[in-house]
């Protein structure tokens, strides 16, 4: 186990190191590692598309969105799958969301994985945010959770060969797309998770069958996949979802949960007719991170540039020193008449010929 660096470590933050159980008795079945090994890449081809649900409560009120979309893409020069989703909407008017983006090698083993979770609380706010990367055989796991103004921070590592047949949220949501392809869960297929401390669980899967399910104005044939998120001290937590036969996702809902994700149009209708999802892009980790340093880098470009060439401030100092003399009522006439002179190329003289018409 790796103890938390002092510099990671928010400013009043509590920083929490665990002797936390590896959990080496717990280990993924034959079934499941198999199952990784024999992913084809015609395969993962198929998976590369996006699927936007709309979240809704058992009276039908429109609470949501929850979106997935699949890419390839690189990682330090490895090429690898991108999975990035994210769930938006509100319950009691409380508004919350979580994002997920992994990316992961062509047998869903995690290369890295950030995983971010909110609830906007009237005076308080619940936030949660875990990041796991390999790092020399090792998988490196930090966990900041935020109630109001307390922070507490937590890291672990799990060498990696504990970790085989390891199914996260984001590798879960690619699994079960190729599952729903090949519309059969084999038997005994059990993976391992990790729980909200972090430490080694079970997940099952099992099949729910064909039925028909109302998609839009149209009734048509899914393929139902059970996942179960087993517990030590709880309950187990069950997922239900349905794909429609190209592998979109239909259908999705948490057992005992009055929140269901729906799918309100086919694929094929929402190529015709395609309604833009509002994205909050401050609420996206890679979306703010990717905005962050590239602010930064143009900042330090342009400071650069201005240390290099200091005329610069001279000459918009002299400019604006000028203007606020003169105060002029037309300001681009007055700027235009200023820097003439430092133009390249005199302005052309005015013709005295009536211009043709």
């Amino acid at each position: 186990m790796e103890a938390s660096p002092e510099d990671d470590t928010p400013a009043g933050a509590f920083a929490k190191t665990e002797e936390l159980d590896h959990g080496e008795d717990l280990k993924a079945s034959d079934e499941a590692i198999t199952f990784m090994s024999s992913i084809e890449p015609a395969e993962l081809q198929e998976c590369v598309f996006p699927d936007s649900l709309v979240t809704v409560s058992e009276s039908g009120r429109d609470l949501g969105r929850f979106s997935v979309s699949v890419e390839f893409a690189r990682r330090a020069q490895q090429p690898c799958v991108l999975l990035h989703a994210q769930s938006q909407g509100a319950i009691d008017d409380c508004p919350c969301g979580t994002t997920v983006t992994a990316y992961l090698t062509t047998d869903l083993e995690v290369l890295e994985e950030k995983y971010h979770e909110y609830v906007k609380l009237e005076g308080h706010s619940l936030d949660k945010r875990c990041h796991m990367v390999q790092r020399d055989g090792q998988m490196v796991i930090d966990k900041v959770t935020a109630v109001g103004e307390d922070v507490t921070t937590e890291r672990i590592s799990y060498p990696m060969p504990v970790l085989r047949g390891l199914l996260t949220e984001g590798s879960n949501l690619l699994l079960m797309r190729l599952i729903a392809l090949r519309k059969k869960v084999p038997e005994h297929m059990t993976f391992i998770s990790f729980n909200q401390g972090l430490q080694i669980i079970h997940t099952t899967f099992g099949e729910l069958g064909l039925k028909q399910l109302e998609v839009g104005s149209e009734m048509v044939e899914v393929f139902g996949v059970e996942r179960i998120v087993h517990s030590v001290e709880d309950s187990p937590t069950t997922w239900q979802c349905y794909f429609l036969a190209d592998g979109h996702l239909a259908s999705r809902v948490q057992v005992g949960s009055p929140v269901t994700m729906r799918l309100l149009q086919l694929p094929s209708q929402l190529e015709k007719g395609f309604e833009k999802i509002s994205l909050v892009w401050e609420e996206d980790m890679q979306m703010r991170s990717s905005f962050l340093d590239r602010k930064e880098e143009l900042r330090e470009d342009h400071a650069s540039y201005l240390r290099q060439h200091p005329e610069i401030r001279a000459l918009i100092s002299d400019f604006l020193q000028f203007l606020l003399l003169r105060k002029p009522d037309d300001v681009f006439q007055f700027a235009k008449e200023y820097f003439l002179p430092f133009a390249s190329c005199p302005p052309p003289e005015p013709s005295l010929k009536s211009p043709s018409l």
